[in-house]
């Protein structure tokens, strides 16, 4: 049989200086630099009037390469990190918990490490998302969708399941093969051993995110004890079933179909922003290497092998241009450089580059390195946004007190007036420890004449004072009912409690009120 490469094709029409758009048929391959694919594009473009394109499963090549290796390396860490990471202990003391990083929905906080996270402190976690957006936006602008390409959680699951199926049904020529035989005992038994994997995959999946809400020792011996909380059951049922769907099966169709991104993030990039293209104008018209040997002169550096396609993960041509389904994960930069050195050709058919660029380069300027599109205005707008935002929420971070002093006035009734003339008025007082050790707390009044004075559930009216001090347990908010008295004869309006840790740290805060009296309720 005829090698496919070596079937005759038209040749092109004499060109000079080459004029790759002329030479093209209407199907021909397009780079990134040639804009949007059409509607008529193959592969997972975009898809015309069709709104939903029926899967086609993708089995991928192996490949090496430096970003194959770098992809590597994501994948390990963010697993390391998501799986080891509840497990990690932490001294806070003996009145904290010891998990490193806890979301303590119980007692409504937040751990990381030395970091600690009160419901009254959320802006810090609204903080952390808007840098994650930015440094999304950051990262889109810069290199195009490099977090789809190495560290979203789809992709970083789909890329171990994929890894998954080469051992358990060997690499790509094996896969497709297997997929059009009939279903023997051995390929039962193949689809059954791998799905099970799948599953054992899904479950520690489901099973660590719950670890972050509970200590993870305690909880996974009430887990598998049957103890647990039945949330906690319904959480790893959900989470263990969709990592088995959409990592194990649905795998390039989530990225296309149910993502958002791939269409907003086309809104942040420009001709400068890096992208992973194919260079059409040295590449076109596609020959083998046999027939470019003939003929130097009509063939450009592309001998249609097809090895870019075979390592895809999501099975896209890129060639075609840019497609809804390119990811930016650079496989098939390590595949087309694999094959140019094969045959004694300059790497970068396939590469990282900007619209800019490429024009540059199809014109005879020299490629530029890629480092170089990141030195731009645009990058350092977003970066210093994102690190204006992050040094914002350091310093307050370093410049927060763990005292904290809250006031609510009685409002029914708002006063009242006792037979030697005198007013009391009543007020709640949240006082909040945000150590991991008891503290006794001063309360003090300022502002009110002299003579007034203050009492609480737990002191006696003859034990009142201008001061009152209040034991406060670690990482607790204490409430407590206090009662403040005006002398007869005098009058006060709005006035201030202050609260000071009794400890070396002689910590305040202070909370300013109103007094209710005949005159002025």
């Amino acid at each position: 049989m005829a090698d496919p490469k070596d079937v005759e094709r038209p040749a092109p029409p004499a060109k000079e200086p080459r004029d790759w758009a002329g030479a093209l048929p209407d199907k021909a391959p397009r780079s990134a630099a040639s804009g949007p694919p059409s509607a008529d594009a193959g592969g997972h473009g975009f898809m015309g009037s069709e709104l939903y394109q029926k899967g086609q499963t993708v089995h991928n090549k192996r490949i090496d390469g430096p970003f194959r290796r770098f992809k590597w390396l994501v994948m390990l860490v963010t697993l390391a990190i998501y799986y080891v990471t509840p497990w990690i202990r932490w001294d806070r003391g003996p009145y904290a918990p010891d998990q490193a990083v806890l979301i303590d929905l119980a007692h409504r906080r937040f751990y990381m490490f030395d970091i600690e996270i009160w419901p009254h402190e959320f802006y810090f976690v609204a903080g952390m998302l808007i840098m994650a957006g930015i440094g999304l936006f950051l990262v889109t602008s810069a290199v195009g969708r490099a977090w789809c390409g190495y560290a979203c959680p789809q992709t970083v699951w789909t890329d171990l399941f994929q890894h998954i199926d080469r051992l358990i049904d060997g690499d790509r020529n094996a896969r497709l093969r297997l997929d059009k035989a009939p279903w023997t005992a051995s390929k039962i038994a193949r689809r059954l051993s791998k799905w099970s994997i799948y599953l054992v995959i899904s479950m520690a999946t489901g099973g660590a995110w719950i670890l972050y809400f509970a200590d993870a020792p305690t909880l996974l011996v009430d887990f598998f004890t049957l103890e647990a909380a039945p949330v906690a059951y319904a959480t790893v049922a959900i989470l263990t079933g969709t990592t088995f769907w959409l990592g194990g099966f649905m795998r390039e169709q989530v990225c296309i179909y149910m993502c958002p991104w791939p269409r907003i993030q086309t809104a942040m990039l420009d001709e400068r922003s890096l992208i992973v293209t194919y260079k059409d104008w040295r590449g076109e018209p596609r020959g083998s290497v046999k027939k470019a040997a003939k003929n130097p002169d009509q063939y450009g550096d592309c001998i249609d092998c097809l090895q870019c396609v075979a390592v895809c993960p999501t099975g896209i041509d890129i060639r075609e241009g840019q497609q809804v389904g390119c990811i930016t994960c650079a496989l098939c930069i390590d595949a087309c450089d694999k094959v140019m050195a094969d045959i004694g050709r300059p790497r970068g058919l396939i590469d990282y580059a900007t619209l800019e660029q490429c024009e540059a380069e199809a014109a005879g300027a020299p490629a530029q390195p890629a480092w170089k599109a990141l030195l731009r205005v645009r990058t350092f707008i977003y970066f210093g946004i994102w690190g204006a935002i992050g040094a914002a929420m350091l310093f307050a971070l370093g410049t927060r007190t763990h005292t904290d002093l809250t006031v609510s006035p009685d409002r029914n009734p708002p006063y009242m007036l006792l037979k030697d003339g005198s007013v009391r008025n009543a007020y709640t007082l949240r006082l909040r420890n945000m150590e991991s050790r008891p503290r006794d707390m001063e309360v003090a009044l300022t502002g009110l004449p002299a003579g007034a004075v203050m009492w609480t559930d737990a002191v006696a009216l003859e034990n009142a004072a201008p001061e009152q001090i209040i034991a406060v347990p670690a990482n607790e908010t204490k409430v407590v009912r206090a009662y403040v008295m005006l002398p007869p004869g005098t009058r006060a309006d709005a006035f201030t409690f202050r609260l000071t840790s009794l400890d070396e740290q002689g910590e305040q805060d202070v909370a300013t009120t109103t007094f209710a009296m005949p005159g002025n309720e």
